[in-house]
């Protein structure tokens, strides 16, 4: 009896254990490392005020995993959806899912965006709110133990909770400034948790110049800075440059971040409605002794135009 006890008690012990260092190495990863199409393939990734933004429907797959792929290691999954109803208005849809070993975090957000002109040369003063919710459970599928463990059957019986973001952005041909306050929930003081929580993304800012190298050849450089601030860690700067040539048709992407990480892509339009993305992470150096980093798919379909 006592050994049996024993063991249910160590059980318990190691779910504990595998739901704090999953939520903590997985949220780590996601904010610390996000997706990469959010700097130039997909903007509404990051800032719901680019919703709309384009004429038409704008869909955006994407899937990202470690490059070497091992047991319970991250996996992030989303699905993006911007559709511009008026010149002046758009829709958004996000649908985010992530998994880290056991633990499964699902965010879903709508989203309105309001574009401003401000001039006769198709300069916009964008607004873009969000709101949603997320749900965070274990997946009682791939334990190797009792699913009915009142720690594991408490923790997915908790409420799914409502979650907001707000993004402001200016745009022109060439010059591009955004920001953006994401988690609203816990960024605003709504949850009696928000000063207790760590490696959640608290506000984000960014500059951008397009430079047009050739009109006759379609080759452009747009270089771009951006700053980030995680709750428990300190602020992040991003800084690189996307080239494009082809008539605009390829696209090469890099990126350093003061994480100690650099992040490098190639951008494809395969047709007008198609367009694919690759981008490979290195690890920050917080977990550079735990993973090689991470490689991201993405595809942009482009409807309606």
């Amino acid at each position: 009896m006592i050994t049996k006890m024993n063991k249910l008690m160590k059980m318990k012990r190691h779910i504990i254990a595998l739901l704090v260092s999953g939520m903590a190495f997985g949220t780590a990863s996601a904010q610390l490392a996000p997706l990469g199409a959010m700097y130039y393939h997909n903007q509404y990734l990051n800032n719901p005020a680019f919703a709309g933004m384009g004429p038409g429907l704008e869909v955006d797959l994407g899937y990202r995993q470690q490059w070497s792929t091992l047991p319970g290691s991250p996996k992030v999954q989303v699905l993006t959806g911007s559709y511009a109803m008026t010149p002046k208005a758009g829709l958004g849809l996000s649908v985010y899912n992530d998994q880290t070993g056991l633990f499964k975090h699902t965010r879903v957000m709508g989203s309105y965006a309001y574009h401003l002109p401000v001039n006769s040369k198709g300069d916009k003063l964008s607004f873009g709110i969000s709101l949603g919710f997320m749900d965070e459970l274990v997946d009682q599928g791939m334990m190797d133990g009792d699913p009915n463990d009142p720690s594991t059957r408490n923790f997915n019986e908790r409420r799914q909770y409502v979650d907001g973001d707000f993004g402001i952005a200016y745009t022109s041909g060439k010059l591009s400034l955004q920001a953006a306050m994401p988690n609203l929930r816990n960024g605003l003081g709504f949850s009696k948790d928000g000063e207790e929580v760590v490696n959640e993304a608290r506000y984000f800012a960014a500059a951008s110049y397009r430079i047009r190298l050739s009109e006759s050849e379609g080759v452009g450089l747009e270089p771009k800075v951006a700053f980030r601030g995680v709750r428990g860690f300190d602020n992040i700067l991003d800084v690189g440059a996307n080239f494009t040539f082809a008539d605009d048709k390829i696209g090469l992407m890099a990126m350093y971040h003061s994480t100690k990480s650099t992040s490098f892509g190639v951008n494809a339009k395969l047709s007008k409605a198609f367009s694919l993305l690759g981008l490979y992470t290195s690890n920050t150096s917080a977990l550079a002794s735990q993973t090689n980093g991470s490689f991201e798919l993405n595809l942009k379909i482009n409807l309606f135009k």
